[in-house]
Parts: structure tokens; sequence; C-alpha cells
């Protein structure tokens, strides 16, 4: 049977991830800061690690016997006064030294859709450092590119819920969100397969007016939004960029980036966001 190391494993994405393994007849080794956050996903491993990423005695010895790894690591809030470079560059180093010191076979790294359009922002610098690591590792990999998940779609849910929405522009800006169990599909398939960068995206296209009033529709209430310029994101970010730390300024810049730009990646999956709102409503 082969073996998988799942870092992120406590992740939005890395929990679909686990399960998808499992299922597929591997044996799972989870990675985890605290054994207690393993408790959601404890029926679906047969080991754990406790260490940090980017603690590398922590890991020592992390992928002995293991076949494959599969990272989700990356910062979504800064905390800990940890930086984008600590986390989503070295932390991954650090499992890719080990993969190779342990002779891994093949690495699974999930990145970010897009992200030679958004070479200007900390966040991806740091995911297109550890990309070229990878790539010239002399490891087999594949790099899974997903344009936005579910749960990031939950913001909408929740301005709707306040009563009124915003977007950038004029709204039109497309995206096609994925499912993470419908992602965890595509990221076990690539386990065995050839492809070397995989980009995906879920099965509806909306606009971002669109989410929006799937939001309002959702909780019931009347649609409201607020269309904000283009030149006013930009003079935000100018001022953030200066009066605010990295903690603040890194994911606020992410996210009005990816909000201003259209997403719209290969389609796959079967689960819909409608049905996703009303499980979270």
């Amino acid at each position: 049977m082969q073996k998988v190391l799942v870092t992120g494993a406590t992740g939005y994405l890395g929990k679909y991830v686990v399960r998808e393994f499992k299922e597929q007849g591997y044996v799972v080794r989870a990675l985890a800061r605290d054994p207690k956050r393993l408790e959601s996903i404890r029926e679906h491993i047969d080991q754990e690690h406790i260490g940090e990423v980017t603690d590398p005695d922590s890991l020592k010895g992390i992928c002995d016997g293991i076949d494959l790894v599969f990272s989700s690591v990356g910062i979504t809030k800064q905390k800990d006064g940890l930086t984008y470079m600590d986390v989503d560059y070295r932390g991954n180093k650090n499992l890719l030294d080990e993969a190779r010191n342990s002779g891994v076979s093949k690495f699974i790294f999930v990145s970010v859709f897009n992200l030679e359009k958004m070479k200007d922002l900390k966040a991806v610098q740091a995911k297109i450092r550890f990309e070229n690591e990878l790539m010239n590792s002399g490891m087999d990999y594949t790099i899974i590119s997903p344009n936005g998940f579910f749960s990031d779609m939950l913001e909408y849910l929740k301005m709707a819920e306040k009563g009124k929405g915003y977007v950038f522009g004029n709204g039109e800006y497309r995206i096609n969100p994925i499912h993470g169990a419908d992602l965890a599909e595509v990221c076990v398939k690539a386990a065995s397969g050839r492809e070397k960068e995989v980009k995906v995206g879920g099965p509806d296209l909306f606009t971002h007016n669109e989410i929006l009033m799937l939001a309002f529709e959702t909780v019931k209430k009347p649609v409201k939004i607020l269309k904000i310029p283009i030149w006013v994101r930009n003079f935000i970010l100018s001022i953030a960029r200066v009066f605010t730390s990295i903690k603040t300024y890194g994911p606020m810049e992410f996210f009005m980036t990816v909000l201003a730009m259209d997403m719209t990646a290969p389609v796959y999956g079967k689960r819909h966001l409608k049905n996703f709102f009303l499980d979270n409503c």
C-alpha cells in the first residue's frame, strides 16, 4: 500500500484530502502542530506526526517510509509573527528537504491560480519561490492551482447577512470556485498522474455580482450591492501598504487583488455553491 504524508491536514482542504486518500486505499500520515486538531479526521489517519513546518528539527523522520508528500501549507491569516516567506516558502522547503532525504517519490503542492498575474504580492512571491525549488528538486511533482475555495465565498454570505455587500469595479469579474471535496479528488488523482501542473475550478461560473445575489437569496434579504471603483481599491491598498504591518496588509492585498480580476479556471466537480451556502446559512 502506498503511504502518503498530508501536511496542512487540519485546514479546509486538508481534511478533505485526508479522507480522499484514505478512501482510495492509502496509508495516511498527518502532520499537525497540536494533536487535538486531528480529532475531526482521526478515523481517517493511520499515523500522526506532531511538529511545525517552520521548525526543521520537529520534522526529523517525518517522511521515513513515505511514498508521497502532499502539502497545502500556507498562511491564510497571518499570526504568530510569521511571514509568507517563513511558511509558504521555508516551511514547504523544510518538507521538501525531508522528502528528498527520505527518498520520497513524489511531492504534490497546492498553489494559487493566476500567480503570473500577481507576482508583486508578498504571498505570491513566497509560493513562486517554493515552486521553483520544487521544479528544480529532481523529484517528481505536481503543482495544483485552484482559483478559489467555497470556504472563501463565505465572506459573501457574511456580507449578505449584514444586509450589504460590495464588489470592485462593475462586479462583472468572474470566478468558478471549487468545493474542497472536489478539489481533494483532483489532488489524489494527481498522485498517479503525469501532469506537472493542474489548474482547476468548480462547475459553476459566476460574476461577483451573481455570487452576492446568491448569498442574499440564501439569507432571504433584499439585494444591496455597493460597487467600489478600482481607483478606490488602489488607494486603499497604497495607504494600507504604508500604515499597516504585513500581518494586516498581506491578506488584504491578496484578497482585494483576486476580487479585481477574472479567475476562471478549467472546470471540475459536481458540488455547487448554492448548496454550500444553504448548508452554511
